[in-house]
């Protein structure tokens, strides 16, 4: 390859974060391989280009060989001309650029590199963080000149640098295309176009069990069926079912599985539901990591979005959240990790996550209802869900409790549902479906009483009864019950409300 005479000693192979090419001179930071990255996916997509290019501003690449490209890659987009390799080396050599960035075997080896596009725009911050950091540290060289100069007039010193830095903030806030602007919006493209009204992942309109763009948490005690109840999520999302407790699930086009908390068991779990006949789409639809993260997502909020884009999954489960972070209790890592969180989300990735509860609230009476400040850690965990299921019940036992103590519509359950341990399973408990309990009474029900029989007995709490009496109604809008409604004005209100199976009900049973 010939020399590219304008470019800082380095091998083209061989990323380098920091540079010193004099012994005075301060170390430069940069990184080669980020900056190759971009280039390629630009040569590979002109659309990364309008991703990228608000992330980078200007004068953002080390190597002016690079500068020079990139330049060039945006005079070719700017003409809506095509930006590969043969192109772009035309330009270069019309310009009598090509030589020095290189040649064209330099610009067919940035293209040839295997990056994924979609990891550009986390590569072109990079890039604008090197860049960012050598312009403060050019800053901090002229500051040290200024003040070893004979004569250095300290409140003109600071005069400068306080000149410089107003500047350095303008520059970034001036720029319509800089950090500070990349994800804003406006409001009615907020309201219309962020995807508020989409189908859910899993559940319906009504009764949304996991929301796209908001992960699903299932928290329970060990040996409650979580990770059963989290297998079937996984492999309806893959296509090799459609519904889950009864509730339809949207596909997927890859999910990434982080089995951190014993794999071993994780696989032998998942083989109860794997045949030969599932091969083809385990291995193209399913990635596995086994075992730690090469770092904690509370120290490196990026990692999660970017083990999406190398494995180019768009959903994420995460088994399970304990081993994800560095601790559970500080409530600084746990917003770190709602960062981290975010950060995957806002690009597209889907996370469901598995987490345990607080050990002193795990030998509860079956039934009763628990409430999200058991869920063990930080509360900011939780906060940052979008939707929470809690499963309740012995350890090994196969019939447990769902409870939906977050929910981004609806509310399901509480669901009593039965695990198949041989096959995987999980089943729910029909005497608890609302429309089979008011089919199977000829009194009718009040709200009160069905409540009463959807808790496991006794008195239920004013939100018992009122999650009972939307059950009643929808049942009532879809013409399956219908409504006599008691004394006005009586002690009960809308308890003293009777409603009936529907004759169109009874008819379709019998």
């Amino acid at each position: 390859m010939p020399s590219m005479t304008d470019a800082q000693p380095s091998t083209p192979s061989r990323s380098m974060d920091f540079h010193a090419s004099a012994p005075d001179r301060p170390s430069q930071p940069f990184n080669v391989e980020a900056e190759r990255a971009v280039l390629g996916a630009c040569m590979h997509d002109c659309d990364v280009i309008d991703v990228v290019r608000p992330i980078l501003g200007d004068d953002a690449f080390y190597r002016p060989a690079h500068e020079t490209v990139w330049r060039a890659l945006l005079a070719l987009h700017r003409e809506g001309r095509p930006t590969d390799p043969i192109v772009l080396a035309e330009m270069l050599q019309q310009q009598g650029d090509l030589q020095r960035v290189g040649g064209a075997s330099y610009l067919h080896q940035l293209a040839g590199a295997l990056y994924d596009s979609s990891s550009a725009e986390h590569h072109a911050e990079i890039i604008r963080e090197k860049a960012d950091l050598r312009r403060l540290l050019a800053s901090a060289v002229r500051t040290v000149q200024r003040a070893q100069e004979p004569g250095a007039d300290p409140d003109e010193i600071r005069s400068e640098i306080e000149a410089e830095m107003r500047a350095e903030r303008e520059r970034a806030l001036a720029s319509g295309q800089g950090r500070l602007n990349r994800f804003a919006t406006d409001g009615w493209t907020f309201v219309t176009e962020t995807g508020a009204d989409a189908e859910p992942l899993w559940g319906t309109r009504d009764k949304t069990v996991w929301a796209p763009g908001e992960s699903l948490m299932i928290v329970g005690a060990p040996g409650v069926g979580k990770t059963t109840l989290a297998h079937q999520v996984v492999f309806a999302r893959l296509g090799l079912t459609e519904t889950v407790l009864e509730m339809p699930v949207a596909p997927s086009r890859r999910v990434l599985y982080l089995a951190m908390d014993r794999p071993k068991q994780i696989a032998k779990a998942m083989a109860r539901r794997v045949f030969d006949a599932d091969e083809k789409i385990l291995r193209e639809g399913l990635v596995v990591w086994q075992g730690p993260l090469p770092a904690s997502l509370d120290k490196e909020p990026d990692l999660l979005a970017d083990l999406a884009a190398a494995h180019r999954a768009d959903t994420i489960v995460i088994d399970s959240l304990k081993d994800a972070v560095s601790t559970m209790v500080d409530d600084s890592l746990a917003v770190a990790f709602h960062n981290a969180r975010n950060r995957a989300l806002r690009g597209g990735v889907e996370i469901l996550e598995l987490h345990h509860q607080r050990k002193a609230t795990a030998d509860a009476p079956r039934g009763q209802r628990p409430s999200l400040d058991q869920v063990y850690g930080s509360t900011w965990y939780v906060s940052g869900a979008g939707s929470v299921l809690f499963v309740t019940g012995k350890a090994g036992d196969p019939a447990v409790t769902l409870h939906h103590l977050k929910t981004p519509t609806g509310e399901i359950g509480p669901l009593d549902v039965t695990h198949d341990h041989v096959r995987g399973t999980t089943t729910v408990d029909p005497t608890k479906d609302p429309a089979v309990l008011l089919r199977n009474s000829p009194g009718g029900l009040t709200a009160r009483e069905l409540a009463a029989t959807l808790i496991g007995g006794g008195d239920p709490d004013r939100a018992d009864v009122e999650k009972a009496r939307r059950h009643l109604a929808r049942l009532v809008d879809s013409g399956l019950a219908t409504r006599a409604d008691g004394v006005a004005g009586g002690a009960g209100g809308g308890q003293q409300t009777r409603y009936y199976a529907s004759a169109r009900h009874l008819t379709a049973v019998g």
